[in-house]
C-alpha cells in the first residue's frame, strides 16, 4: 500500500471518528436535554398526592379511621396552597360512648420523599365531632410501606376544635403514632417543590 493512499486511509478514518464521536456525544446530549424535561422523565411525577385509608393504632375500643385524597399537580408545585381533595374521617371511643365522624377539604400538600403533610377545612361532621366545623386541621404522615407514621396538629390541645381559629396551611404534628397493622395504608407520591 502506497504512503499516500495510507495517508487517504487514516484521514478518512480519523474524519469518520470525530464524526462517529459528535453524533454519540451530541445524542448523549438529546437524551440527557429530554430526562431533564419534566414531561419526558421517566421518573416525572405528575403530581404530588397523599391518598390511602388507615386506622391509627390504639386500643381497642379507640377506632379512629382516615380516608386521604389529596392532590397537588406538577404545574402548581411552587405554590402548595392549590392542593385539592378531600379528609374522611371518623373517631369513636366505645367507653365513652363518644365519637364521630367528618370531612375536610383539603387547602395545603408538601411532600417530600415519604413524608406528606396536608391541611384541610373541616366541613361537615357529627356526633360529638360536630364543633370541628369551620377548623383547619394539618396532618402529617410517613409512607413506610406497612405501618406507617401519623401525627397531627391538634395533639397539644387534645381534640381538633381546641386548635386556633388562624391555624396556618401545612402545619401538622409530627408523626408520632402509627397505623394499625392490617387496616390499610397511605401512599405519598413526591414531588420536588422547589424552584
Amino acid at each position: 500500500m502506497s504512503t499516500e493512499r495510507r495517508r487517504i486511509t487514516r484521514k478518512r478514518a480519523a474524519v469518520l471518528g470525530a464524526v462517529a464521536l459528535l453524533l454519540l456525544t451530541g445524542g448523549a446530549a438529546a437524551t440527557s436535554a429530554a430526562a431533564d424535561s419534566p414531561a419526558d422523565s421517566p421518573r416525572h411525577v405528575r403530581e404530588a398526592a397523599l391518598t390511602g385509608t388507615a386506622m391509627i393504632d390504639r386500643a381497642k375500643g379507640d377506632e379512629i379511621t382516615f380516608t386521604f385524597d389529596a392532590h397537588l399537580p406538577f404545574a402548581d408545585r411552587q405554590d402548595p396552597g392549590k392542593a385539592r381533595g378531600t379528609i374522611r374521617f371518623s373517631h369513636y371511643v366505645e367507653e365513652l360512648n363518644w365519637g364521630g365522624a367528618g370531612e375536610a377539604k383539603v387547602d395545603c400538600l408538601m411532600t417530600g420523599g415519604k413524608v406528606a403533610t396536608v391541611s384541610a377545612v373541616v366541613t361537615r361532621a357529627d356526633g360529638d365531632l360536630k364543633d370541628t366545623i369551620g377548623k383547619r386541621v394539618g396532618l402529617t404522615v410517613h409512607d413506610r410501606g406497612k405501618q406507617d407514621g401519623f401525627g397531627y396538629s391538634w395533639a397539644m390541645v387534645g381534640l381538633p376544635s381546641a386548635l386556633p381559629d388562624d391555624m396556618p396551611k401545612c402545619v401538622g404534628g409530627a408523626p408520632f403514632e402509627k397505623t394499625r397493622p392490617g387496616s390499610g395504608t397511605f401512599h405519598v407520591a413526591p414531588l420536588d417543590h422547589r424552584p
